[in-house]
């Protein structure tokens, strides 16, 4: 789960500039990232993708290739090379910063060579039911990397690995194409039936050899990267028992935690705990429900219940295995899973995640910084406090004020270990008002006011520890102590 009130830090977004530049970037800002209260960083795919240095990551060549061979037309992928990606981790980490790294094991795109293969067509809706004879087509499957040339590892990617594509070369003509006599993977999300086929060359997790040379190249890669964890890509698409396995050897070899956060894309939070139990609790998972909830609050032009913001959410049914997050690089505009949460009700939405003690919230670089080529707004400012207030003061007691459609609250007593501060916490989707919220008896007599500045007047606690906290229309205010 990370370090006590940690924040992640997904430090990327889908549209930053293919200038080799991004590794160098982050670990230079290692200290200040760390000065602001973020304790894990999670990196962007770090080997060479099918498109070469115009790849965001997830198009994968070549996973043994992190920026180091004259591959796809570059040697550096889109954020830069190997030496400059080791020594960001390295910088990171002397900061006190734990760095993830994003596996993506699905799939492999950009094969050197094609292979005649025996397939069948299935259907788009129902990836089980067969639409055609079996016909032979041209596939590209043979990963051979000349531009490696063997090193790290002579392993070849063929036929034999994979066990569907979407594309006859022979033919031109985009289907698909499940290997006859091959079955999809089982354990996968049941959309489509079976979803096990995402893109590209489909990785078949029922070959032993496999699984051997994913196992073999996860040791190579902590040998070489000395990350702290992963972040899993599109796991729902993956054989269930494969990343118990995995994560089992690794964590062993190397007697170390290896903090995990898999990418089960799906709306229904009984979907997540189902994946997790499962897996027997092997990983994290993002808190995917938690984000669409805020999606629709900020599209609802005031009418969503407020009072369902946290329900049927992984961070309400199983806060130690949630990562809570607002948007990331999916979720972005032009992105296939495209759901960005309105301006509007961002810092709220992080609100939600950094200022309760439940989840690990991760803090994504377009909200923080912008995405510039798309003029997008930066949140940096309020994010900074809210980190800072994560770190000092949700701590101790919590009193939670979820029972208005339109007004909801809580608040932290804080605790003596952090000085005793606390915060309190009123935001709305619709018309502003307040509400009496306990702070606890030991802060009786003292003056509160709205750190954001929203609102100007103070608030003085009751003998009782009670105050009345207040917020304006569509808004968030966050109440501490004057004198602090």
């Amino acid at each position: 789960m990370g370090k006590e009130n940690g924040v992640m830090f997904q430090y990327f977004e889908w549209y930053l500039p293919a200038d080799a530049s991004l590794w160098k970037t982050v670990g230079d800002n290692a200290q200040v990232l760390h000065d602001k209260g973020v304790t894990s960083v999670w990196l962007p795919p770090a080997y060479k993708g099918q498109a070469g240095i115009n790849d965001t990551g997830y198009g994968v060549y070549d996973l043994y290739d992190l920026g180091e061979f004259d591959q796809k037309g570059t040697v550096p992928t889109k954020y830069g090379t190997k030496e400059e990606y080791i020594e960001a981790v390295q910088k990171l980490q002397a900061c006190g910063i734990d760095v993830y790294a994003d596996i993506v094991l699905n799939h492999r795109m950009g094969a050197d060579e094609t292979e005649t293969i025996q397939v069948v067509e299935t259907k788009e809706e129902n990836r089980t039911e067969t639409i055609s004879p079996p016909k032979m087509i041209d596939a590209w499957t043979k990963f051979t990397f000349p531009g490696r040339k063997g090193k790290y590892s002579d392993f070849v990617w063929d036929h034999t690995c994979f066990n569907g594509v979407d594309y006859d070369d022979k033919r031109d003509k985009v289907a698909i194409y499940k290997f006859k006599g091959i079955q999809w993977n089982r354990g996968v999300d049941r959309e489509n039936v079976n979803y096990d086929y995402l893109m590209g060359a489909n990785v078949n997790y029922q070959e032993p050899k496999v699984r051997e040379e994913l196992t073999r190249w996860g040791q190579w890669y902590l040998d070489t990267t000395n990350v702290h964890g992963f972040r899993l890509d599109a796991v729902k698409h993956i054989a269930r028992d494969f990343f118990p396995e995995w994560l089992h050897k690794l964590r062993t070899n190397n007697h170390k935690e290896l903090f995990a956060v898999g990418e089960y894309w799906h709306a229904d939070v009984n979907i997540l705990e189902e994946y997790l139990r499962d897996c027997g609790g092997c990983m994290s998972l993002f808190d995917v429900p938690l984000h669409y909830n805020f999606f629709q609050a900020s599209n609802s032009g005031g009418e969503f219940d407020m009072r369902e913001l946290l329900k049927n959410t992984l961070v309400e049914r199983d806060p130690t295995h949630a990562v809570t997050f607002v948007d990331n690089h999916d979720t972005q505009t032009g992105q296939a899973l495209e759901s960005a949460i309105q301006p509007w009700f961002v810092p709220l939405a992080y609100a939600v995640i950094l200022l309760r003690p439940q989840g690990y919230p991760c803090v994504f670089y377009g909200n923080y910084y912008g995405v510039k080529a798309m003029e997008g707004p930066s949140f940096h400012k309020e994010i900074d406090l809210m980190m800072d207030l994560r770190r000092d003061r949700v701590y101790g007691a919590q009193h939670d004020y979820l029972d208005d459609p339109d007004v909801i609250g809580w608040t932290m007593e804080g605790d003596e270990e952090h000085g005793g501060k606390g915060l309190a916490v009123v935001l709305t989707n619709r018309k502003g008002d307040a509400k009496a919220m306990d702070v606890g008896r030991q802060h009786a007599g003292e003056t509160w006011i709205d750190v954001l500045g929203h609102e100007t007047r103070e608030v003085v606690i009751d003998e009782e520890g009670y105050g009345v906290f207040s917020c304006q229309d569509g808004s968030l205010s966050i109440w501490i102590r004057k004198e602090d």
